[in-house]
């Protein structure tokens, strides 16, 4: 046996162990993720200091940089405001109550994480239904004793026989309702999250292994490219998850949903009542608030025009070989760096016993507390396996053994891959599906000559489907964990949203992701690498 081929052995045997590892999670995962720190030395397969470069790399210190802005707007909880305002404005109508609650999860969860996110939401929309449901009882009551109907007698029959059959029936719907209301919002999360780079674990490891795999790609995977292919799905998406639980948990009743014409029931003023009390709970904005809504926006603005693609960026313009010296990470780390130098509160010029300057908008012990360390690891892991991949030949093995798959048309091995990696991210943790299935899709693509972004694009995006299961998401598992829905109910919706998911993937790759990334063609930077 060549020396060569027991490199690649080595590699494969560390990636199958991890794998395991992260599927049944005997370790916790983060831990899981310093095997390679460890083994791929001992075993000749890589040196210490390649390995532990990638563990911080330039796509980490990104992820990071967004974490510490997000962690800003959670401090301040401009988040809620943010979520209680679009609320107010859309109305409580049951069926744009529901809608409300999926585009303010799904916003926010673009930003800030998916989990942040659904813990601050689970609670706002609990208010809202407990609230509704105080007043359908005292509604039920009134109108049982002034009674809209012609006549005494029959008014008479309908007290005796109604109120119990009423009751049930009232009671199984609004059973339904509150299932419906709270799974919104998990989904809405984990589909929210796959519109940003920075918005779940799965893009950071596509865009990682990107860099890795292809050095020169020419920053084909960045900020702005990735939210116009995956903005849209998005969209696309959450319209028909919103139909979907529409129709499987209160039914198309038009007139009732919507209200078209009719006016506000006294249950639709409750909820309305709650958020009105909600957003007065948080007063008016203050300065912190505004000012880390200031820096979030500019963070924003300068990753999406730092290389936009059709006009030169601002990295080009104003600094000598800024496309090729700056990334994503240097805007981000830049904003959390202004983060601990602004002042929370305003500067007194007056006031000569107070000092100065307040404390910053961010403390270090607050960034420490939240931070979830455990998924910067868990990245850096992937990324070590992924170089090793790469470098041990292993990569380009695997692609050999996948050619027969060139007979087959593209967008059909797109629609499997995409499915098999929904179903498996049901039991492991998204990032690790990810991180596992990333570098096989990168050197199959290269083998049968088809764009690595064809295969790599679906995948990343099919991992954060975990719809279906309690355990396979922190989303899942706190709406679960409120105890108005059963793991069946869960399991039913999320296979619906998990075809919708594959289906939507699949049609934004063949639409708008063909011109965008030129998939139709295979790149040179592609071939490069497969040639080493």
């Amino acid at each position: 046996m060549s020396s060569v081929m027991l490199q690649e052995a080595k590699c494969a045997y560390i990636i199958i162990i991890m794998a395991v590892y992260w599927c049944t999670e005997v370790i916790p995962l983060a831990v899981t993720s310093l095997m390679p720190v460890v083994f791929f030395p001992l075993l000749g397969v890589q040196s210490s200091k390649s390995v532990c470069l990638q563990y911080l790399n330039d796509t980490n210190m990104l992820f990071v940089g967004g974490l510490i802005v997000a962690i800003s707007v959670e401090q301040w909880n401009l988040h809620k405001r943010i979520a209680l305002r679009v609320l107010l404005i859309l109305g409580v109508k049951p069926a744009l109550l529901m809608l409300g609650f999926m585009i303010v999860t799904a916003f926010l969860s673009m930003w800030i994480s998916n989990t942040a996110t659904t813990a601050m939401m689970v609670p706002i929309v609990q208010a809202v239904l407990d609230q509704m449901d105080n007043t359908e009882y005292d509604v039920t009551m009134m109108e049982q004793a002034t009674g809209q109907t012609n006549t005494v007698i029959e008014l008479e029959e309908k007290n005796v026989l109604d109120p119990t059959s009423v009751s049930s029936e009232e009671k199984k719907m609004r059973k339904r309702v509150c299932k419906g209301m709270t799974l919104c919002v998990c989904y809405a999360a984990s589909i929210g999250g796959t519109a940003t780079l920075t918005g779940t674990g799965p893009n950071m490891v596509l865009k990682g292994q990107m860099n890795q795999l292809y050095p020169n790609n020419n920053d084909i995977v960045n900020f702005a490219s990735w939210f116009g292919f995956a903005f849209p799905n998005m969209i696309l998406m959450l319209v028909l998850a919103w139909l979907w639980l529409q129709c499987s948990f209160m039914g198309l009743n038009f007139k009732k949903s919507w209200g078209c014409g009719t006016e506000r029931t006294a249950k639709e003023k409750a909820a309305y009542n709650v958020l009105k009390a909600e957003m007065k709970k948080l007063g008016p904005i203050s300065y912190a608030e505004f000012n880390v809504l200031l820096m979030f926006v500019l963070l924003v603005l300068l990753w999406f025009s730092r290389h936009p693609g059709f006009v030169k960026g601002w990295a080009a313009r104003l600094f000598p070989e800024g496309e090729k010296y700056i990334t994503d990470s240097a805007p981000a780390v830049f904003i959390a760096l202004l983060l601990f130098i602004l002042p929370a509160n305003k500067p007194k010029f007056i006031d000569i016993k107070k000092p100065f300057l307040s404390a910053p908008l961010l403390d270090w012990n607050v960034v420490q507390r939240k931070m979830p360390w455990s998924i910067v690891l868990l990245l850096g892991g992937g990324f070590a396996l992924a170089d090793a991949s790469a470098n041990s030949g292993l990569s380009a093995w695997l692609g050999h053994q996948m050619t027969p798959l060139g007979s087959i048309p593209p967008w059909a091995i797109a629609t499997v891959l995409s499915l098999i990696i929904a179903v498996f991210t049901e039991c492991t943790s998204n990032v690790a599906t990810a991180t596992l299935f990333l570098p096989v899709f990168s050197s199959m693509a290269a083998s049968v000559k088809i764009h690595p972004l064809y295969v790599m694009l679906p995948g990343t995006l099919s991992a954060s489907f975990a719809f279906m299961l309690p355990v396979a998401t922190p989303p899942n598992a706190i709406v679960f964990s409120y105890g108005h829905i059963r793991v069946l109910d869960m399991v039913r919706s999320g296979i619906v949203m998990n075809i919708i998911g594959v289906f939507c993937v699949t049609l934004a790759i063949n639409t708008w992701g063909r011109p965008m990334f030129e998939l139709d063609t295979f790149p040179a930077w592609a071939n490069s690498t497969a040639n080493q």
